[in-house]
């Protein structure tokens, strides 16, 4: 597929294009823990959500867990909750230094990548792409978060010897969605969204470019996804960073994004995953997509979505809502 082509269509079409995968486990009555180990359920999720849903594109879940738990880090998990990471695997640059970038296929990497070369064989209306973590995001993780954003400051070298390691590795983990078939990679760095627009350009955007230089090409596109608060502050280095389109959360006015945007690039989002998708009703969910449509009908590059990974507590009639509104 050339996805190129694809990319003026989906701004042509209209049809929207959530991240919707984990709510897969209502419709298939397993548990989250059992969807995040099983390549077989996940691919099988994504193909019952792509029969019920008329959207542009498979999307597969964010699991801003997997990357972590190859490196290494101890990860929580819970019947019915997203894995989460727990404490830090470095405190300071030896520890930087010393640490080993694991192979593609290391811990659950193996599951995810054998879930989309499953997904790629029965879903072939449209692209399949695959969820992968952010470099600052997944370096945020090995050094505990909140000491991340610290350590930009008081610890630079740290921060830009883990982030070689994290954009090492997240670039063979790219390619090999690309080998086995992927039409692309959403990656996910919210942590970015924090940081101010010079801290973001050092410690997240000149990564991000590595990994989307070494892969994108008119068959393999990269989909940039953050949903921190401080986007719209950082429009010119995240457009600098030349992946294929943009997906932004519901921490920002969308429409100033689509403002701040080139009009050339497909700027997706951004249907809140917890008010509507998650607490709202199909009345809400309604309103909330009529809204939206209204306030960016202007701008030809606007693709309706959900403003993040809508969660496995999504209630399908929500979603349902979600795609009769968006067709109506």
């Amino acid at each position: 597929m050339n996805m190129r082509e694809w990319l003026k269509k989906l701004t042509a079409e209209k049809k929207p294009m959530p991240i919707l995968s984990f709510p897969s486990v209502t419709l298939m009555g397993v548990s989250v823990y059992q969807l995040t180990r099983d390549s077989e359920l996940q691919a099988k999720g994504m193909k019952l959500i792509a029969d019920r849903y008329d959207s542009a594109a498979s999307v597969s879940m964010m699991d801003l867990s997997v990357e972590a738990e190859a490196f290494g880090c101890t990860i929580k998990s819970e019947e019915n909750e997203v894995p989460t990471v727990i404490g830090a695997l470095i405190s300071d640059e030896d520890e930087a230094n010393a640490l080993k970038v694991p192979k593609v296929g290391d811990a659950r990497t193996g599951i995810y990548l054998e879930a989309i070369k499953k997904a790629v064989k029965t879903i072939t209306d449209r692209p399949v792409f695959a969820g992968i973590i952010g470099p600052f995001s997944l370096a945020g993780r090995l050094m505990d978060v909140s000491e991340a954003l610290v350590n930009c400051i008081a610890e630079p070298d740290f921060v830009h010897i883990t982030l070689e390691k994290t954009t090492e590795f997240l670039t063979e983990y790219a390619k090999a969605y690309k080998d086995i078939g992927a039409n692309g990679i959403v990656i996910a760095e919210p942590l970015a969204g924090l940081l101010s627009p010079d801290l973001e350009s050092e410690f997240s955007g000149s990564y991000v470019k590595k990994i989307i230089d070494a892969v994108q090409d008119e068959d393999f596109i990269v989909i940039y996804h953050n949903c921190g608060p401080n986007v719209p502050l950082m429009t010119e280095s995240l457009v600098s960073n030349g992946a294929a389109a943009y997906h932004f959360g519901d921490a920002v006015d969308l429409k100033e994004m689509l403002e701040k945007m080139p009009r050339n690039i497909p700027v997706c989002g951004n249907i809140s995953p917890s008010d509507c998708f998650v607490k709202g009703t199909p009345e809400s969910m309604t309103k909330a997509v009529k809204e939206l449509k209204a306030k960016c009908a202007e701008f030809d590059n606007f693709v309706l979505s959900s403003g993040c990974d809508i969660p496995p507590t999504a209630k399908i009639e929500n979603a349902d809502a979600f795609f009769a509104a968006a067709k109506d």
